[in-house]
């Protein structure tokens, strides 16, 4: 994984007992990522990918789409080199 990044992803808004960890799962194993979808007590979603740059980045898009379930106001992004401390992809 060379060429792995990760992403952190802050989703704010209506993202919480609307499907939205269900729907960011299946969305990142689609393209290949691995990591996890956790909510967050202050109502955000915490969103962990690690992968290639271009699947993060669309990963990213989609987050960003307003086709996801509930309401996505905001979403806060943070890059780092990828850990590799994680396989599959969970809900949390």
């Amino acid at each position: 994984m060379n060429d792995a990044v990760r992403l952190s992803a802050w989703v704010h808004g209506l993202v919480q007992g609307v499907g939205f960890r269900w729907w960011t799962r299946s969305r990142a194993l689609e393209l290949g990522l691995v990591g996890r979808a956790t909510n967050a007590p202050d109502g955000r979603v915490h969103v962990v990918a690690e992968g290639p740059r271009p699947a993060c980045e669309r990963l990213l898009d989609l987050l960003r789409s307003g086709d996801t379930p509930g309401r996505v106001r905001l979403v806060v992004e943070s890059w780092e080199p990828a850990r590799g401390d994680v396989t599959g992809f969970e809900e949390r």
